[in-house]
């Protein structure tokens, strides 16, 4: 059923639990995993021009700290990849790219705290993405 799932993080601590079920649902169907980062080009775009190499410099070191958290969390081989733009159409455009049978991402990222319902990466990745996609919520501590 899922063959090439496809997981989206930033690497913040709200993706996490994506992950996991992510990682769990690849192990059942024993399906090939693809991690993605995107470094937002909006957010560099947004910061003042002599920061820009910089801030593009530290997103891109984030995006990879992100992949190798994954990598730890798991025996299995995952195909990593970075991309640079706006963070939904890149997830999308990857799971095209591969040829994903599924995209799991988490509802709230490193901007989501302040996000209304799931957050705007992932509405519009389940909104534009020609596959399903899962969408994992963070816990309350409560529900832990």
């Amino acid at each position: 059923m899922f063959d090439r799932i496809v997981i989206a993080t930033d690497g913040s601590e709200s993706v996490r639990r994506a992950v996991d079920v992510a990682l769990d649902v690849a192990d059942r169907f024993d399906a090939e995993v693809h991690v993605l980062s995107v470094v937002d080009t909006g957010e560099v775009e947004s910061s003042p021009e002599r920061l820009r190499d910089e801030m593009r410099e530290a997103l891109t070191e984030q995006a990879d700290e992100a992949l190798e958290s994954v990598r730890e969390m798991t025996d299995r081989e995952v195909h990593t990849a970075v991309r640079e733009g706006r963070p939904a159409a890149e997830v999308t455009s990857y799971a095209r790219d591969v040829d994903a049978d599924m995209v799991a991402t988490g509802t709230r990222g490193r901007h989501g705290e302040n996000r209304f319902l799931i957050g705007s990466v992932a509405e519009r990745v389940v909104r534009t993405c020609p596959v399903p996609v899962l969408t994992v919520r963070q816990l309350a501590d409560e529900e832990r």
